[in-house]
């Protein structure tokens, strides 16, 4: 490896992130660089992020190098500085949040080409809302239990809704954006195929989290271009079916984090339906 990045002289780990068995900045004789590595060579993730990195735009960190040896799949990008984006009501970095989003949407549609899924197929074959309607978790509460055929039939809907041919994040969270005089989207591992809007409401859960008031939230992703192509309808089938899908993990792979972020889907979508 380090005939790739010079010497390294000081590793610094991660402090966030799961999905990798190693994380580190690698500040080397030719400057710091972030490397990331799995044991599973086959990894989908990591080949996700290999395939893409080459057509995303600066707002991503560049992928220098990947290296496979001795069973480990190591990935090196360029080191992007700054601190995790701050979402909460004033924040400064929202201005340059919304502005790196833009500028994903506008460079990477059409989508390159790249053989990464599509968030439609994704939501077809797991279809949270009509697997929770099968099997209801005991501790799911009257309010979503009378509105399971309503919840199945939206989520019909939102599988057509997020067709499209953008090359989509899918898991932006304050965790993947690095914010210093901009903004910098990093962990493509989850890159999938879909409409143009979906990043930005990707987002709106990610506000209601930081503090924001749903309608709040809604007013500032109104603020970028991508949020009118989709309609009101189907950014409320987006809301419902976002809360199935985090109710589904938070059954099926129970986590604390799994359970704030259903909680928040679900004050999303409880306000969608209000409004509707």
């Amino acid at each position: 490896m380090q005939q790739h990045c010079g010497e390294v002289t000081r590793v610094e780990h991660a402090t966030a992130g799961i999905n990798s068995a190693f994380a580190a900045t690698l500040h080397t004789t030719g400057g710091p660089v972030f490397c990331k590595a799995t044991t599973d060579p086959t990894s989908a993730m990591h080949r996700t992020e290999v395939q893409v990195a080459p057509f995303l735009p600066a707002v991503a960190p560049r992928l220098l190098w990947n290296v496979e040896v001795d069973g480990w799949l190591l990935l090196g990008f360029t080191h992007a500085a700054g601190q995790h984006a701050d979402l909460s009501p004033h924040s400064p970095d929202l201005a340059l949040v919304g502005e790196g989003v833009s500028t994903l949407a506008n460079e990477l549609t059409p989508c390159p080409p790249v053989q990464v899924p599509a968030l439609a197929d994704k939501l077809t074959r797991v279809a949270p809302w009509r697997r929770l309607r099968h099997n209801p978790p005991e501790d799911m509460d009257q309010w979503a239990r009378e509105r399971f055929d309503e919840f199945v039939t939206r989520e019909a809907l939102v599988t057509e809704a997020v067709r499209g041919d953008t090359l989509a994040h899918t898991d932006l969270h304050p965790l993947n954006i690095l914010v210093s005089n901009t903004a910098h989207v990093i962990d493509w591992a989850w890159a999938q195929r879909a409409a143009v809007w979906v990043d930005t409401a990707y987002l709106v859960p990610r506000l209601i989290a930081a503090g924001h008031e749903p309608a709040d939230a809604e007013q500032w992703a109104s603020g970028l271009p991508t949020w009118s192509k989709a309609s009101p309808e189907e950014i409320t089938a987006f809301a419902t079916t976002i809360y199935g899908w985090w109710e589904w993990l938070r059954v099926q792979y129970p986590a604390p984090h799994r359970a704030r972020l259903a909680e928040t889907a679900r004050t999303w979508a409880e306000h969608r339906l209000q409004a509707t």
